[in-house]
């Protein structure tokens, strides 16, 4: 177990397969930095290994509201918020990193695509030490925000894959009408 560890996502809708992965990371480390992607426009960029990631419909959440899902989650899944820090990260901009996590962490990582695999090159010629949890192809990535947003703008049935906290969040925040994806 490290005494450190870093997972990322944009987390445009929390979904239970972010919740598998950063759990999976945080049992791997005492503590765990989640560090939240593309936080505001001017700390987004266009990447070609996933052009869809940086579109402003892609990313209808606020920082803020990403970071209350979050933590409201992670607390509900039996953390204590001393075992975890939310974070901005601004995936895009490697010579940023220093001002928001802790380079001498292990950065876990997730592969399914050509961005995973664009994201572990990067890691790697910066020198961090990284752990790839696990490697799958794209067919088997499972649930994405994108498909949650695309349920919510058809009146289908989507609470069921995300946390409870989620669907109660998204009430309560009145981000509904913002996030249903349209066709």
């Amino acid at each position: 177990m490290t005494d450190t560890g870093v997972v990322h996502g944009r987390f445009q809708l929390f979904h239970l397969d972010h919740l598998k992965y950063v759990l999976a990371a945080k049992e791997r480390c005492r503590h765990l930095v989640v560090g939240i992607t593309n936080p505001d426009p001017t700390l987004t960029k266009f990447d070609a290994a996933d052009p869809h990631r940086s579109s402003e419909m892609d990313n209808p959440l606020t920082f803020y509201e990403r970071y209350i899902m979050l933590r409201e989650n992670l607390l509900e899944a039996g953390l204590d918020f001393r075992e975890f820090s939310l974070v901005p990260l601004p995936i895009n901009f490697p010579e940023l990193y220093r001002y928001y996590v802790p380079l001498d962490a292990t950065f876990y990582l997730t592969i399914y695509d050509e961005w995973g695999e664009r994201k572990l090159a990067m890691f790697t010629s910066l020198g961090l030490t990284v752990d790839v949890m696990w490697r799958k192809p794209s067919s088997e990535k499972g649930l994405t925000a994108t498909a949650l947003r695309q349920l919510m703008g058809r009146n289908q049935p989507w609470e069921h894959l995300v946390p409870p906290a989620v669907a109660r969040l998204v009430k309560d925040m009145g981000l509904g009408e913002r996030l249903r994806l349209k066709e």
